[in-house]
C-alpha cells in the first residue's frame, strides 16, 4: 500500500512547493522508513509544545501566587479561579469557537468519527486555554491539553504529507505519546500510554515509531529543561518494598478502587449538574465561588497541586499549610491527617467544577494528585495509630498508581510512570499489587475509564476488539435506505395496484398526513387480492401490519442488529422519537457493510 494519496485538492501557491519538495526526496523511502521520519519531527514538535506549556504556566504562576508569603492566608485565592475561568471560557467561545475541553476524550472521538483528524488550531490553543486555567488557580492537569497539542501536532503532520487514514492514526498517537513523554520525561511510559489508553493495536509497524517519537520527545525535554521530572523523587533504602507491607498494600489497593469510583462519579454527577444551568453567568458564579472557597481554605488544590504532591512525597508535611488559614497548627499530627484526608476528597470537587464551568483542563493531574494524598493518608494514620514507620513517599507514590489506574483503567500506564518517576523499579512489586487491585474494584464498580464513558455510550470508541471497532464505522443515517414509494391512509388496493409495476421494493409505509408512521404493508400481503377489481376499493389499511420493531434515528449499529434476530426480520422502519417515518434499514446492507470495514480495519 502506498503511504502517499495523491488526491486533486488544488494547494495554495506557497504550499505547492512543499507538497513537491516533500514528494521528490520521499518517493525513494519505504512506507515504514517515512513513518519513522514523520514520528521523529512529530515527537521533536510534540517535545517543543509541552515545553511552551510548561514555560506559559510558569510565567503566569509566578506572577500571580509565587510572591505570597506561606506563613499567611491570601483572599486573592478567592478571586484568581472565577478570573481564570472566565478568560479560558471567553477565549473558547470567541476565539477558539470548537471544543478544547477534555483533550484525551476528544483524541479518542477524532479517531473514531473524524478520520483521526484534528483541527489545525488544536496545536497551540489548547496550550493557551489550559495554561491560562491552571495558572490562575483551576484545579485540573496540563496533560489533557498537551495531549491533545500533540495529537493534533501528529494528525496535522500526517495531514500535509496527504497519508491514509491509518497512518494519521499512528503519527496522531505519536503525538499523544510524545506529549506524554515530554511531560514526566518518561518514554515507556507515553508508548504504553497510547497502547493502552488509545487501544492503538500492538505491532512492530506501529511500537517503532512510537518509540521514535517518545524518545526524540524526551531528549527535546531534557535538553530545554534538564533531567529532572516533573515530579522528582529519589528513594531512600528505608523507602523500599518489604514483605512485611503486602497486607498493607493489598488495604491500599482496595482503597484507591473506592476512590477511583468516587473520583468518576462525582466527577460525573457535578459535570452533568453544572451543564444543566442554562446561563453561562451562572456557570462562572458557581465554579468561581465554589472553586475560590476550596482553595482559599486549602491552597494546595491551587492549579495541578503538583508541588504540594512533590512536598508531601518527601516526608515534608509542612509545607502543604503555606497560605492556610490552619497554617498555625501544621505541626500538630491529627490535624495532619484530617487535611490530608480533605484535600483528598475535594481535589475531585474542585477539578469537576473547574471542568465543567469552562476551564480548559484534564484529570490525568488530579487522579496522581488524589492518589498520591490517599497513600499519604494511610502512611500519616499508620504512623499515628501503631507507630509503624511507614515510609510516606513510598506509599504515595503507589497511591498515585493504584488511583490512576482505576480512574482511567490503565493499570500499566500507571506502574510504569510511577516506576520511571522513581528512577528505579524497588517499588514495581507493590506498584503491581496496588494498581492491579485499584484496577479490579473500579473496574467492578464502573467498567469504563473517566475518558471513554460518554463514548462508549454513544457507540463512538475504538477498542482493540476489531468486531466491536468495526460497528464504531457504520453510521445508520449512512445505511438507512430512503427509496421506499410511501402510501398515505386514504389511499385503496386500486391507488397500489397502480404503483405497484414502477415500484422497485416490495414493502410499503403507510403515513398519515404529518409523516408518522402507521403501519406497513407488504407485498405478499397483496396478491391474493391485486387481481380482483371488485376488491380495489378496500382502503389499503386493510391490509396493513404493524412493523416488529422500530427503530430510532439516533441509534448505534451494534444495538440495532440484535433485533433483527430476535424479530426475525430482514428489514425495519427507522424513525423520529415522534415516530415520523425516515426510511428502512436492512440487515443483509448492515452485514455488507460490516465486511466492507472489517477489510479496511485489517488492511
Amino acid at each position: 500500500m502506498k503511504i502517499i494519496e495523491r488526491s486533486n485538492y488544488i494547494n495554495p501557491a506557497n504550499r505547492e512547493k512543499i507538497y513537491k519538495w516533500f514528494l521528490r526526496n520521499t518517493q525513494r523511502l519505504s512506507e515504514s522508513q517515512m513513518l519513522m521520519i514523520l514520528a521523529a519531527v512529530v515527537g521533536a514538535f510534540a517535545g517543543l509544545g509541552t515545553y511552551l506549556f510548561e514555560v506559559l504556566l510558569h510565567l503566569i504562576k509566578s506572577a500571580l501566587v509565587n510572591w505570597f508569603d506561606v506563613d499567611t492566608y491570601h483572599f486573592l485565592y478567592l478571586i484568581y479561579p472565577a478570573i481564570g475561568i472566565v478568560l479560558a471560557t471567553l477565549f473558547v467561545k470567541y476565539i477558539v469557537r470548537d471544543n478544547i475541553s477534555e483533550g484525551v476524550t476528544r483524541v479518542l472521538y477524532s479517531m473514531s468519527r473524524r478520520g483521526s483528524r484534528i483541527a489545525g488550531h488544536n496545536c497551540w490553543t489548547s496550550i493557551v486555554g489550559g495554561a491560562t486555567t491552571i495558572g490562575f488557580g483551576g484545579s485540573v492537569g496540563p496533560e489533557a491539553p498537551i495531549v491533545l497539542t500533540g495529537a493534533a501536532i501528529g494528525s496535522n503532520i500526517g495531514k500535509l504529507a496527504q497519508l491514509n487514514y491509518k497512518n494519521i492514526t499512528l503519527l496522531l498517537c505519536c503525538g499523544a505519546g510524545a506529549a506524554v513523554a515530554s511531560i514526566f520525561k518518561a518514554p515507556i511510559t507515553g508508548v504504553v500510554f497510547v497502547l493502552e489508553i488509545l487501544m492503538l493495536d500492538i505491532t512492530s509497524a506501529s511500537v517503532i515509531p512510537l518509540l521514535i517519537s517518545s524518545i526524540t520527545a524526551t531528549t527535546i525535554a531534557i535538553v530545554l529543561r534538564g533531567f529532572d521530572p516533573i515530579i522528582s523523587v529519589s528513594l531512600t533504602p528505608a523507602d523500599m518494598f518489604q514483605i512485611k507491607q503486602i497486607p498493607l498494600f493489598i488495604l491500599l489497593g482496595g482503597i484507591c478502587g473506592l476512590m477511583s469510583y468516587y473520583f468518576t462519579t462525582t466527577n460525573s454527577a457535578i459535570g452533568r449538574y453544572i451543564h444543566s444551568i442554562g446561563s453561562q453567568y451562572k456557570r462562572w458564579a458557581i465554579g468561581g465561588i465554589v472553586l475560590g472557597v476550596l482553595i482559599f481554605l486549602f491552597p494546595p488544590l491551587y492549579g495541578e497541586g503538583y508541588e504540594s504532591l512533590v512536598s508531601l512525597m518527601h516526608g515534608d508535611k509542612q509545607s502543604i499549610f503555606d497560605n492556610s488559614l490552619f497554617y498555625p497548627f501544621k505541626d500538630i499530627e491529627w490535624v495532619v491527617l484530617i487535611y490530608v484526608v480533605a484535600v483528598m476528597f475535594f481535589k475531585v470537587i474542585a477539578m469537576a467544577t473547574t471542568n465543567a464551568a469552562g476551564g480548559v483542563g484534564g484529570t490525568f493531574a488530579p487522579s496522581l494528585f488524589v492518589g498520591a494524598f490517599t497513600g499519604a493518608a494511610m502512611a500519616i494514620f499508620c504512623n499515628i495509630c501503631f507507630d509503624w514507620d511507614v515510609s510516606i513517599a513510598a506509599f504515595t507514590l503507589v497511591g498515585m498508581a493504584g488511583v490512576m489506574s482505576g480512574v482511567m483503567k490503565a493499570p500499566l500506564t500507571s506502574i510504569f510512570l510511577i516506576a520511571e518517576l522513581s528512577n528505579g523499579y524497588g517499588l514495581f512489586i507493590p506498584l503491581m499489587i496496588v494498581a492491579c487491585i485499584a484496577f479490579a474494584v473500579g473496574h467492578y464498580l464502573d467498567p469504563d475509564s473517566i475518558y471513554t464513558k460518554q463514548l462508549r455510550q454513544k457507540g463512538e470508541l475504538l477498542t482493540h476488539d476489531k468486531d466491536q471497532s468495526v460497528f464504531v464505522f457504520l453510521r445508520l443515517e449512512e445505511l438507512m435506505e430512503s427509496d421506499f414509494v410511501r402510501l398515505k391512509e386514504h389511499h385503496t388496493l386500486g391507488d397500489v395496484v397502480q404503483v405497484i409495476s414502477t415500484a422497485r421494493r416490495n414493502i410499503f409505509p403507510v403515513i398519515d398526513n404529518f409523516g408518522h408512521l402507521l403501519g406497513i404493508v407488504q407485498l405478499d400481503d397483496l396478491r391474493e387480492d391485486m387481481f380482483k377489481r371488485e376488491k380495489w376499493g378496500a382502503f389499503i389499511t386493510d391490509y396493513m401490519i404493524q412493523p416488529p420493531d422500530r427503530i430510532l434515528e439516533k441509534e448505534q449499529i451494534q444495538e440495532v442488529l440484535p433485533r433483527f434476530e430476535h424479530n426475525n426480520t430482514w428489514m425495519l422502519p427507522v424513525v423520529d422519537k415522534q415516530n415520523r417515518y425516515l426510511g428502512f434499514l436492512s440487515k443483509s446492507r448492515i452485514l455488507n457493510a460490516y465486511r466492507e470495514q472489517l477489510v479496511k480495519i485489517s488492511q
